[in-house]
């Protein structure tokens, strides 16, 4: 039994003739008949009362036929959503990303796509580096922006942006005024870290350590705007990537590091040999020709 078996039969019923219905359907009688017989020996029921003149169905006939209706509805929704997402006329888009990024650019891109897709939806999870690797690796998010290195046997990469970080810290601080400060000048100063789901934690760390010192962490937290007040209170220094520099108030001051300087590279990424839902896949395309552009 296939679904065409019970299109067949729902036809036989409105029409209340296999005649009718074959003429309908554009097919011969036999082979509605035949086709009706089939789902009979395949339910092991009768379905017509056929001693009558007119077609009348059975009790199982009738109950069988409220089911078909609905197996049938369910069918052409199912293939009418199909072909919403073929066209991208629908879908959600699962997407990760750090609250440490430049917020211009992706908002700018998601809403220009969605100018074009109005009806695909976009679900945005705010994370650090690490969570976000996870949950695309997981199949949570289906694409997110990282810190590279990702692991490149488990993902594809888009790159994404490269940047330099610089040392934020109150202007009455006596490095303030200079233009770059080395890394291990700032040994004795507290510092105020992002918090350990961010790739920034362990970089600053390690960068630290390279540069002979381990540093002193009075606080952390995941939100950069909450760091840059702390900074402002004079409760330590941090550490910025250059993009969100641009957008710190006048209460702090940002200088280069150098000796050695520190950046990043960010990445959008996504599963590799993993199904991707139609409305992924073509904002990744989408993505993928902005940036290039940007």
């Amino acid at each position: 039994m296939d679904i065409k078996h019970l299109q067949y039969f729902i036809e036989v019923v409105k029409f209340k003739s296999f005649t009718r219905a074959a003429n309908h359907l554009f097919i011969t009688q036999p082979t509605i008949s035949k086709m009706i017989k089939n789902l009979e020996e395949d339910l092991g029921v009768t379905l017509f009362e056929r001693s009558r003149k007119k077609l009348v169905l059975t009790d199982a006939g009738q109950v069988i036929y409220e089911q078909a209706k609905s197996i049938d509805q369910a069918f052409r929704n199912l293939q009418l959503e199909l072909d919403d997402l073929l066209n991208l006329k629908k879908g959600v888009i699962r997407l990760g990303l750090p609250p440490i990024i430049d917020t211009g650019f992706f908002p700018k891109m998601i809403g220009s796509f969605h100018e074009k897709y109005p009806n695909i939806t976009f679900h945005l999870v705010e994370d650090g580096s690490k969570k976000i690797e996870e949950e695309v690796a997981g199949g949570g998010l289906h694409a997110g922006v990282v810190v590279l290195p990702a692991k490149e046997d488990e993902f594809e990469c888009l790159s994404y942006m490269r940047e330099d970080f610089r040392v934020v810290l109150h202007p009455d601080h006596p490095l303030a005024a200079r233009d770059e400060i080395e890394l291990s000048e700032l040994a004795f100063e507290p510092f105020i870290l992002f918090n350990k789901d961010f790739v920034l934690h362990d970089r600053i760390l390690s960068a630290c350590n390279r540069a002979g010192f381990h540093p002193k962490v009075v606080s952390e937290s995941s939100q950069w705007e909450f760091i840059e007040e702390m900074a402002a209170c004079k409760l330590g220094v941090a550490l910025f990537p250059e993009s969100i520099c641009c957008h710190l108030s006048n209460k702090v001051r940002s200088v280069r590091i150098v000796n050695p300087s520190m950046g990043w590279h960010l990445a959008v990424i996504w599963r590799k040999d993993h199904y991707l839902p139609y409305a992924a896949r073509e904002w990744l395309q989408y993505a993928q020709k902005q940036l290039n552009q940007h």
